[in-house]
């Protein structure tokens, strides 16, 4: 990497390495703090919100560069009270961090959040006038109290639900819960109590809790999610399963909705539901494997655990592949090894390498018919 600069000598801000070389503040961050360190005094007024917009900091990467400001120290906030019962947000901005006792003193030298004294303003009303005439209720219409409470009809709005069944509390609570997996699901309990009977709907054609809350919060769109609910009630209609059929067939559950809707009573003869066989779960059983006792759950008669088995045919396997290398090796050099059947195969193993280095040695090292006499001759 080639490097060159030339030292500005005007129009320049100083910055500090500790700035530049922050690592939990990403550009925009950095490029906020030089450019607002550079600010004349008067546009300091002005809201940090007004200087990003101006570098084309907006929306999504503003908002994540000041929360980076915020967390290391570099900008601090604080709702006061302002004129006329008026809240309003003032902002400290530094170049360098700041603890909060560091900030509570800048803001007593300052003055933010001390009420001025009532003498010292201007009145808020202008010369006396005239009365005005015609704005006040007769008499037969203020016989009633004044209260300065809002109406109370609002307050009972989620009182008026109706109650819901146990799917249907179900399904209202994997809708509220969707708002943990993306802030942009968030909805309310009206809003819930509206898609309540497509969610129901989902769970009788066989869907899980669990498996719905999957299918609705996943894949969302790239451009952000506009209205909750009605994304929510697009994806249930879309996407809804296929409804279970009886193993009878569709003509036989037609059949049975005519007579239901015929004679909807039931009868003292009509069948008995079948009972409901509980699932089998496999008894414990006792490994016969070496090791440790241990048991496990023997679905088909087995007498071993699965990780025994797996052992003993990897024994079996390296007995085979000992044979296959010329035998097995002394009893000290697998254990001097790694023991049991994998220090015999590493030993036979070194050993086959061995006969095999040894076997060009000695077709090197034999004599050459005729070889002596050559010699002799040629001396």
């Amino acid at each position: 990497m080639l490097w060159h600069a030339i030292a500005p000598s005007r129009r320049y801000t100083k910055a500090s390495h500790d700035v530049v070389r922050h690592p939990r503040l990403d550009s925009d961050a950095k490029v906020l703090i030089l450019y607002v360190q550079g600010l004349p005094d008067g546009c300091t007024h002005m809201a940090l919100s007004e200087h990003a917009r101006k570098l084309g900091i907006k929306g999504r990467a503003f908002q994540r560069a000041k929360e980076q400001l915020v967390m290391c120290g570099f900008v601090h906030e604080r709702r006061v009270a302002g004129e006329r019962g008026r809240w309003a947000t003032q902002q400290l901005f530094a170049n360098v961090p700041l603890a909060e006792a560091e900030v509570l003193g800048l803001w007593c030298d300052a003055g933010v959040g001390i009420a001025s004294s009532p003498g010292a303003r201007s009145p808020a009303v202008g010369q006396p006038g005239a009365r005005t005439v015609g704005h006040q209720l007769p008499v037969d219409e203020e016989r009633e109290k004044n209260s300065s409470h809002p109406p109370t009809e609002a307050l009972g709005a989620e009182a008026d639900l109706e109650p819901l069944s146990p799917e249907g509390v179900e399904a209202e609570r994997v809708l509220l819960s969707l708002r943990h997996a993306s802030r942009e699901l968030r909805l309310g309990v009206l809003q819930a109590r509206s898609l309540v009977a497509q969610a129901v709907e989902w769970m009788r054609r066989g869907v899980s809790g669990g498996e719905l809350r999957r299918v609705l919060s996943s894949n969302l769109p790239q451009d952000g999610v506009r209205s909750a609910v009605g994304f929510l009630r697009h994806r249930l209609e879309l996407m809804m399963p296929e409804a279970v059929v009886p193993a009878g067939g569709v003509e036989q559950e037609q059949e049975q909705e005519q007579e239901q809707e015929q004679d909807p009573s039931p009868s003292p003869s009509d069948p008995l539901p079948p009972p409901v066989v509980p699932r089998y779960v496999a008894p414990l059983v006792t490994c016969a494997g070496p090791g440790a006792e241990h048991v496990f759950r023997a679905m088909t008669g087995e007498t071993e655990c699965p990780d025994c088995r797996q052992a003993a045919a990897w024994a079996r396997w390296a007995e085979h592949r000992i044979a296959e290398l010329g035998g097995d090796a002394d009893d000290w050099q697998a254990q001097e090894q790694l023991g049991g059947w994998r220090g015999r195969l590493a030993a036979a193993t070194a050993a086959a390498a061995a006969r095999q280095a040894e076997g060009p040695k000695r077709e090197a090292d034999m004599p050459v018919p005729g070889g002596e006499q050559v010699a002799a001759g040629h001396g």
